[in-house]
């Protein structure tokens, strides 16, 4: 089967962040690919993933990123997929600049984005995207949200 959402981060040290967002397309099984794509290190593949993405049957990107974190925006500028920003947590502002970075986009040019270090909501994301056109999982993402309030309802705390 042919992926349905990308994962991409700009360096190897994302993935410690980005693999709960691989956990939950799992858990859902949905077909997804990842690979490391840096902005400003390797700008020529970040052009060739953003510019293929589609027609290798991508429909959501998902997008980690520390630091300056160009990678979400520089994406979402070459695509018209929908791509969801990960602000990675950095050392310097753990991670405020990365948030800043992806949530602050100009008008014309949105990535979604999510808490720091949010990749499972990212994955969320996708799948509530996903789900618009894939009945079956659309029910999955029901019953997901079913069991999440039932075990939060059923939750005992110190006894």
């Amino acid at each position: 089967m042919m992926p349905k959402v990308g994962i991409i981060m700009g360096s190897t040290s994302d993935y410690e962040v980005m693999k709960d967002a691989c956990s939950v397309l799992e858990e859902f099984g949905v077909d997804y690919e990842k690979r490391v794509v840096s902005a400003p290190r390797t700008p020529d593949l970040m052009y060739e993933y953003a510019h293929t993405a589609k027609e290798r049957g991508i429909k959501v990107i998902i997008a980690g990123a520390g630091g300056a974190a160009h990678l979400p925006g520089m994406v979402a500028a070459m695509t018209t997929l929908p791509v969801i920003g990960v602000p990675v947590k950095s050392r310097a502002l753990n991670g405020l600049d990365s948030l800043l970075s992806i949530v602050q986009m100009p008008g014309g040019v949105p990535v979604l984005t999510v808490a720091i270090n949010g990749a499972k909501n990212a994955a969320l994301s996708a799948i509530s995207i996903l789900s618009i056109e894939d009945k079956e999982l659309s029910l999955k993402l029901e019953e997901f949200r079913t069991n999440q309030t039932g075990s939060v309802l059923e939750a005992k705390l110190g006894e």
